[in-house]
């Protein structure tokens, strides 16, 4: 064999030195098709087996390898890294960090480590982005420990297989077919394919936690979370067709415990997410649904402008959220445009064991018990709850050394519970002698006590206004004991030395701080004092707000309390959170919306700047946001309040877009940030706070009810955006204000409370408004309760230039200062063309089922109709464009 291998080793030499072109082909025919990087080299290898040699270089090799078969490797850099193609049995597609690229380089396949150097896993990831964003991987369960011995190759049986060091085989594909072809298409998707070109495997059919456009989910196919935002091991999370009917997906815990639905296919959209029913990018497709063989998935169509849509995902994440993403060029960050659950506290186990959700704040849902730390303190602070809560001090199992804590009213899961009839002092010292009793909850009114042993999982906060004693948890803690051990005198006196020369450096150090403090107070009363802006300190904020208890709101940008200054006047104090930027880019910020002074926004009149603390102190408004009046069972607004509104709103954005020093697009145009003072006069809040928090949309965009309902296009198309997306944003408030109702919303006829279940229906308004208002009846879209006591022209005027901001092509909306000028009258206001986008809604172009009654396009009736819109299709594959 040797002897062999030195006579073909000479002949290819010798046919390389006389520039004579060669070709050594493998015994199959196996080609792939896309290219090699590697990180150390620009250069492009073609991967394959027909590997033509055109000239052997001279620092190239060809070697016989130990089974009798040849190796070609052609060094790529000056750092000997090498590409090789090995012409046997099994062929080396990748080894090390070579890489390899789709057709665009939009996708590359390759060895990728997510905590360090110390696990290898091969995965697709996007390349044509800054951020690093992994789609699949296909060893998540078992890692490679060392990089420079891992390959990816294809066997004999034309299957791809991961191996770490020597033959240790750490993933293969399952393909009975033998393939002859592998390509990373542009979709992001790894294909194998026959000959003729039949795909014989495919990564989309084993997705992990990305779901991509062109990818479907079956009853086999499932999402599965990481373990943690570092660790791509399935995890607790899954994201499953409802296998009792194959009519919907749910969220699902541990594989056991559904804690969100989409509720039933209805034809055009899912019962629970009627963002479907908006036709921006997506075209979803079912097919079979309500059957075993059901297929869900969605793709991206082209946009009318002709440029290519948004890179865009859904992703179910570690923490149990199912959310879709929308690359954007102009921040270069992932959008975040929708979320579920949007209660933090129903994502089942969120928390871990003994953590209690308390909602509210998105930023950081869950704390530990009191007496309790976080089991991984690191994963806590990335917002990674899952490890759970442990004692920050055993309990003694003495009864004399334990007591009771008050949790107060919630709720739990996992725990066993032993009950019996007590008397509360009975109930207690009984759990004190169980070492395994954990808790108790009593019923004062049943004597019945309740002793809570091995977990607690789910643990969210009750209302106490519907719960009884018998909710009112109480957890066993260590009263804490006496130091009972001597010190040795030695120990004591330079325990005591130390303390005195410690005392003393520490006052030293705290002399120069406060004349620092003092320095720079100075210097900012200066600055600050011209503004009229006071710059507070945590501690004050703390104690005018009661500790931050009376809480007003929250939204995208924070938590807004209610506190009283010194000489009693009542403000808010926004604590805002995950702020962007230093203090030095804060306080810059804050000095430009505090020069911004109009009677239509919210007064900025100080703000506290210390250590990681951001909040703002604004002018209370006594009479709340505009969402309060929008409330079917709220209080109501007359008609000249809502038409005072409207003009107050235009011109307080106008003054921020056209007529600020530097133009602010506000990006959260929404009911909640229209705050009414005590005459009823608007005022927009939270402008100039996107820019402040480093520009995170996602959030914002994630806290709106409707979510899309108030987001321009644009935002959806990833391109540019401008003051016409206030405009936008504008028109669907005031559809909103006009009618006296949510855009996204319960119809009245199905009364109660959307509890995530399947006979909750929501439908959308602005299409059919829209519709209305272009045919010239407005008193079908008017509030109900305002009866006739409105002036019908001003109606009509408000309507229009409602539809007209909502216009799909931003150049068609007018800008601000136009929007003040129609509604004063000043400019006379056209009918105007209907919005594509909502117009295909009830046009029946876009959507089976959804169609006219009438000859004009829209009957009276119609209402009704859209309302229930998960009327039932009859045929068994159905689409749908959103």
């Amino acid at each position: 064999m040797a002897t062999v291998c030195f006579l073909l080793l000479t002949l290819l030499l010798s046919i390389s030195n006389a520039n004579f072109l060669g070709k050594v082909e493998a015994n199959e025919n196996t080609q792939f098709s896309n290219t090699v990087h590697t990180s150390n080299s620009s250069r492009i290898l073609p991967i394959s087996s027909n590997f033509t040699l055109e000239s052997v270089r001279p620092n190239a090799s060809l070697h016989c390898t130990t089974n009798g078969s040849f190796e070609y490797s052609l060094p790529i850099s000056t750092s000997g890294r090498r590409t090789s193609m090995e012409l046997d049995s099994s062929r080396v597609i990748l080894r090390g960090n070579s890489t390899i690229l789709s057709e665009n380089k939009t996708f590359e396949l390759g060895f990728f480590s997510l905590s360090g150097e110390s696990s290898w896993y091969l995965g697709i990831r996007y390349a044509s982005i800054s951020t690093p964003t992994y789609v699949w991987f296909a060893n998540r369960e078992i890692p490679i420990r060392n990089l420079t011995s891992s390959t990816l190759e294809m066997t004999a049986a034309g299957r791809l297989v991961v191996k770490d060091s020597g033959d240790s085989v750490l993933w293969q594909s399952t393909n009975t077919e033998i393939s002859s072809d592998m390509k990373l298409l542009e979709n992001g998707n790894l294909v194998l394919l026959t000959h003729e070109g039949t795909v014989t495997w495919q990564s989309f059919d084993y997705p992990t936690d990305t779901w991509l456009p062109g990818m479907n989910l079956t009853s086999d196919r499932v999402l599965t979370s990481w373990s943690s935002f570092s660790d791509p091991s399935p995890g607790f999370y899954s994201l499953r067709l409802r296998p009792q009917d194959y009519g919907g997906f749910v969220l699902v815990f541990n594989l056991t415990k559904a804690y969100w639905t989409t509720g039933n296919w209805t034809g055009q959209a899912f019962a629970n997410v009627p963002e479907m029913l908006v036709p921006y990018i997506y075209k979803f497709h079912f097919n079979d649904p309500f059957k075993p063989t059901a297929s869900f998935g969605f793709t991206e169509r082209p946009l009318e402008s002709g440029l290519d849509p948004p890179l865009t995902r859904f992703q179910l994440d570690y923490s149990g959220y199912l959310r879709q993403y929308t690359w954007s060029k102009q921040s270069e960050h992932w959008d975040k445009f929708w979320s579920q659950p949007d209660d933090p506290c129903r994502v089942f186990g969120l928390c871990g064991r003994f953590g209690l959700c308390t909602g509210g704040t998105t930023d950081q849902p869950c704390e530990c018990l009191s007496g309790f730390r976080p089991v991984n303190e690191s994963n806590w602070e990335s917002r990674d709850y899952s490890d759970g809560c442990q004692r920050s001090k055993d309990v003694s199992c003495n009864e004399s050394d334990d007591g009771f804590e008050q949790v107060g009213f919630v709720g739990f899961d996992g725990a066993e519970i032993q009950s019996f009839t007590s008397n509360w002092h009975g109930c207690q010292r009984a759990c004190l002698k169980n070492c395994s009793c954990i808790g108790l909850f009593y019923d004062d009114k049943t004597k019945l006590c309740n002793h809570i042993s091995g977990y607690l999982l789910n643990l969210r906060n009750l209302s106490s206004d519907t719960s009884t004693g018998a909710n009112v948890l109480y957890m066993r803690v260590q009263r804490g004991g006496s130091l009972k051990k001597r010190l040795n005198p030695v120990i004591l006196t330079a325990w005591v030395l130390g303390s005195v020369v410690a005392t003393g450096f520490l006052v030293l150090v705290g002399l120069f701080l406060m004349r620092k403090r003092q320095k720079k107070g100075v210097e900012e009363e200066g600055v600050f004092s011209v503004m009229n802006l006071k710059v507070f300190s945590y501690k004050e904020l703390h104690g005018l707000t009661r500790g931050f208890s009376e809480k007003l709101g929250h939204g995208g940008f924070g938590t807004v309390f209610q506190g009283e200054l010194s000489d009693s006047t009542i403000v808010a104090v926004k604590r805002l959170e995950r702020p962007g930027g230093g203090e030095k880019e804060f306080r810059a910020e804050v000095c430009t919306i505090g020069n911004i002074q109009h009677v239509n926004l919210v007064r900025l009149r100080g703000f506290c700047s210390e250590n990681t603390h951001r909040l703002l102190v604004y002018d209370y408004m006594p009479n709340g946001p505009l969402s309060v009046y929008l409330r079917r069972e709220g209080p109501r607004l007359s008609w000249d309040i809502r038409f005072r509104v409207a003009i107050g709103t235009a011109r307080g954005i106008a003054y921020l877009h056209e007529e600020c020093r530097d133009c602010i697009i506000h990006c959260d145009i929404k009911p909640e940030n229209i705050l009414l003072d005590s005459d009823y006069t608007a005022k927009v809040s939270d402008f100039g706070l996107a820019k402040l928090l480093g520009r995170d949309y996602s959030r914002v965009l994630a806290t709106m009810r409707g979510t899309w309902g108030y987001v321009a296009p644009e935002w959806i198309s990833g391109v540019e955006i401008t003051t016409k997306a206030d405009v936008y944003s504008y028109g669907m408030t005031m559809i909103e204000l006009i009618g006296g109702r949510r855009n996204v919303e319960a119809p009245p006829s199905a009364g109660g409370r959307d509890d995530g279940g399947e006979a909750a229906e929501k439908w959308f308004f602005p299409p059919w408004a829209a519709q209305q208002i272009i045919e010239g009846n407005v008193a079908a879209v008017i509030d109900d309760r305002l009866g006739s006591t409105y002036d019908v022209e001003e109606a009509r005027r408000v309507a229009l230039v409602a539809v007209w901001c909502i216009q799909d092509d931003e150049a068609t909306r007018p800008t601000m200062g136009m929007v003040v000028k129609m509604l004063e009258g000043v400019v006379e206001v056209a009918v105007p063309p209907a919005p594509k986008l909502l117009q295909a809604l009830v046009s029946g172009e876009s959507f089976h089922g959804v169609k006219a009654d009438s000859g004009n396009g829209v009957s009276s009736g119609i209402v009704s109709h859209f309302s229930g819109y998960n009327a039932r299709v009859s045929s068994g594959n159905s689409d749908s464009e959103s």
